[in-house]
């Protein structure tokens, strides 16, 4: 429309410049020297239309002038023997130019209005595509994604595969009666690869794939979202077979009625389409609707039910195996060195979905990279797992010597109880680098993915966290101990009550589940809600937990007891070292091995390590 009005405008302009005529003007002349004129004689020829006088002076100068209702001037005119020519007002039609001129803030402001409704509406249709879906097809060029580049989801791959196999060649499955699914929900937390198994579907199935998200239906116009569904779904039957792809379905297909007021007209209005395009009365056959969301408790029952989604695949975090598998995928992009190990990696990232992993690989080039490195070594990626998990070493944090060795021997005691705990997890790094908000750090990994916990291995890990207390407490005095064991104990209370209200480890109250502190959200705040317990249950809870964390406090006492030069040994390499792997420990403490730096400062450090242990009494041996 802005590019019409342009057009019109110039040939408009065209005309009035093309025709000579126009462009003559006459000169203004003022009503009384017209009047004077008359008497003077000099008026020879006038045309009188209306009020308006054009007329010609005996030089031959041209005039036009407006003159009232006089009833004398014609008589006065002819008494002069002018020429007197009149005739009636044209109704003449208004030039083209009049007409855009006269349009032409009409015709601006509809442009400006145009221009916005089709910024807010992403285009495609402009201001009446209200109800046009925004679904993209996605092309062969850009699925480039496939089933082996997807790992640590087997059993989710294998549903998919399923519905990718059946699109190929459906004959195989009506053989036997089977029909297509209608839907397939995918559900995990984020980062475990939701869209990126459906960009895998797009990149394996030979037919179109439409790819939307949630929030693309809802708008502030009612019956906006409805409309759009209606028109993804005429897409789809014009593609049939075809996938579509909905991410983040939460964002349209929540629970009807529920929230404050009752709900989201629109948003209600957009979920029953859906549900009724999905299944009613018209069957859409050959259109399957992949969605994928991390929130399924919150989806409208009527939407999961069979008949709708059919197939819901859970994606939870990968196991080890997973993980190592996922690692492999990543670490193609990247020139690593031969030290470098996938599964000790892959043992040290439990909990970590597909997405850390991918970060994890990136830092860990990064990090390479800023050190001018060609290849990327296992210190690279041992330092990228542990700026992901614990921050960025906070080298510049000034730290005093009596610091430095109140942490030493409180890691120290961490790892010297680990050690000696036969159920604890074997260690893999010690360090007095401060990293986030913590001073120091003890990194215990299992060996392989646990599911569940037994007793001595809980009762191993409070003894654990009491070991930094107890260590100070031994080598500092009482009065000394500092508030670093804050977490530690903190874990360890959690520990002991799980084991009382949750895991029926407590013999006095037997395999019973107690009533504890929940956190629920709502309305955006965490609250707190107290499951019944009577006062007396709650006293026994408590005394039962004071037992366990006693326990396990006498525990690592013992142990730090028997042990005192080992733990006087380990904060000396601590101070000396700042970060200790676990089979430098192990060497370290049980074949008397001191770690290997092949650094020009190690002089210095030993000097530091034996003023600072020094002030304790104690002379410690020089390193070899």
């Amino acid at each position: 429309m802005m590019w019409s009005v342009i057009i019109l405008l110039v040939v408009g302009l065209f005309q009035l410049f093309k025709n000579p005529k126009s462009s003559m003007v006459s000169d203004k002349m003022p009503f009384s020297e017209f009047l004077k004129n008359i008497d003077d004689g000099r008026v020879v020829q006038v045309e009188i239309k209306g009020n308006d006088i054009q007329g010609i002076l005996s030089d031959g100068t041209a005039f036009n002038t407006y003159a009232p209702n006089d009833p004398n001037l014609v008589e006065k005119l002819a008494s002069k023997g002018v020429s007197i020519t009149a005739s009636p007002l044209e109704d003449k039609m208004p030039s083209l130019l009049g007409i855009l001129l006269s349009w032409f803030p009409m015709l601006l402001l509809i442009g400006v209005w145009v221009f916005f409704m089709r910024q807010m509406q992403g285009g495609k249709g402009g201001a009446m595509g209200f109800g046009k879906s925004k679904a993209k097809l996605l092309s062969e060029a850009r699925g480039l994604v496939t089933f082996n580049d997807v790992a640590g989801i087997d059993e989710a791959k294998e549903e998919v595969e399923e519905i990718v196999e059946f699109l190929r060649d459906p004959k195989k499955f009506r053989r036997l009666g089977g029909k297509i699914p209608k839907g397939a929900l995918l559900i995990g937390p984020p980062g475990t690869g939701k869209t990126l198994l459906a960009r895998a579907i797009a990149g394996e199935a030979d037919v179109p794939f439409f790819t939307i998200s949630g929030s693309d239906f809802v708008e502030m116009f009612v019956g906006v979202g409805a409309a759009r569904v209606r028109d993804m779904m005429e897409q789809g039957k014009k593609n049939a077979p075809c996938i579509i792809f909905i991410d983040e379905i939460d964002a349209v297909g929540r629970s009807r009625g529920a929230g404050l007021g009752g709900g989201n007209d629109e948003r209600e209005q957009t979920l029953n389409q859906l549900l009724v395009e999905m299944d009613g009365f018209d069957t859409n056959e050959g259109v399957i609707i992949v969605a994928a969301t991390n929130r399924p408790d919150v989806l409208d029952p009527a939407l999961i039910r069979p008949g709708r989604f059919d197939r819901q695949v859970v994606l939870s975090n990968p196991d080890i195996i997973g993980r190592e598998a996922i690692l492999k995928i990543h670490i193609k992009q990247i020139n690593i060195g031969p030290d470098v190990k996938l599964r000790i990696i892959a043992r040290g990232t439990p909990g970590f979905s597909g997405a850390d992993l991918a970060n994890l690989a990136n830092e860990a080039a990064l990090l390479a990279a800023r050190k001018n490195k060609r290849i990327v070594t296992m210190e690279d990626i041992e330092e990228a797992k542990d700026k992901v998990m614990m921050g960025a070493e906070r080298r510049s944090m000034v730290m005093t010597e009596d610091d430095k060795k109140l942490t030493a021997y409180h890691e120290g005691g961490h790892a010297i109880v680990a050690l000696n705990e036969k159920a604890s997890d074997p260690i893999h790094k010690a360090t007095i680098i401060p990293r986030g908000r913590a001073l120091g750090l003890v990194w215990t990994l299992p060996e392989r993915d646990k599911y569940s916990h037994t007793r001595e291995y809980l009762e191993a890990n409070i003894s654990k966290a009491m070991g930094g207390r107890v260590s100070e407490e031994m080598i500092f005095g009482h009065a000394k101990v500092t508030s670093g064991a804050s977490s530690d104990i903190e874990m360890a209370t959690k520990l002991a009550k799980d084991m009382v209200t949750k895991y029926g480890m407590s013999k006095d109250l037997g395999p019973l589940s107690y009533g504890a502190n929940e956190d629920e959200v709502f309305l955006g705040k965490q609250i707190t809600r107290q499951e019944h317990m009577s006062e007396e249950t709650a006293k026994k809870v408590d005394s039962e937990v004071k037992k366990i964390v006693d326990a396990g406090y006498q525990r690592a006492k013992k142990i730090l007891t028997e042990k005192l030069e080992d733990l006087h040994k380990l904060a000396k390499a601590l101070l000396m070292y700042e970060t200790l792997s676990g089979e430098e420990i192990k060497n370290l403490i049980f074949k008397n091995i001191q770690p290997k730096r092949s650094t020009d400062e190690d002089d210095d450090k030993h000097k530091e390590v034996s003023s600072a242990l020094g002030s304790l009494g104690l002379k410690p041996k020089p390193a070899t």
